[in-house]
């Protein structure tokens, strides 16, 4: 309050007013948030039950089992709430290790992305995409005063040879 940040000046900034503040603020809890502060000890035991490893589905099949219904958006909404998430299925796949001693290309923009006219500037960069037949790595090239990519080239593991594709 002494700083000027009392709820007065922050309903000015805001335009409301005051007493719509302390009107919500003494409203009573909505029926729907006394139901889910119903379920939120329901998802923490079955998520703590689980090993910490149930997701929202999981959770929404577990509560339905015990004869709470529950929508699985509700569940997703009060796990985030409560800090809590399921366990990611599958394999973690670091793609990238620096190498501390590799040599470094050199940055000739100088971190400046900026062209004043078509193919005066191109950039290339490299990612990959998970697919169910496994990782493909794209390459693309783009031109920097468009933003348009100018070409780019796929691989992985299912295409010996790379498919490339001009635009």
């Amino acid at each position: 309050r002494q700083k000027g940040l009392g709820v007065d000046p922050v309903c000015r900034v805001l335009e409301l007013s005051p007493s719509t503040y302390f009107a919500r603020k003494k409203r009573p809890k909505s029926a729907r948030r006394l139901r889910e502060e119903q379920f939120m000890p329901l998802i923490e035991k079955i998520h703590a039950e689980s090993g910490g490893t149930y997701g929202a589905r999981r959770i929404t099949r577990a509560l339905r089992r015990k004869g709470v219904v529950v929508a699985r958006c509700t569940v997703e909404r009060l796990m985030a709430e409560l800090g809590l998430e399921g366990v990611i299925r599958g394999r973690r796949r670091r793609t990238t290790v620096p190498e501390p001693s590799a040599p470094r290309p050199p940055d000739l923009v100088d971190r400046d992305f900026t062209a004043s006219r078509p193919d005066q500037l191109w950039v290339a960069d490299m990612t990959y995409v998970r697919t169910w037949s496994g990782w493909a790595y794209v390459a693309f090239v783009l031109d920097v005063y468009s933003r348009i990519i100018v070409g780019w080239q796929v691989a992985n593991h299912l295409l010996p040879n790379a498919v490339v594709k001009r635009l």
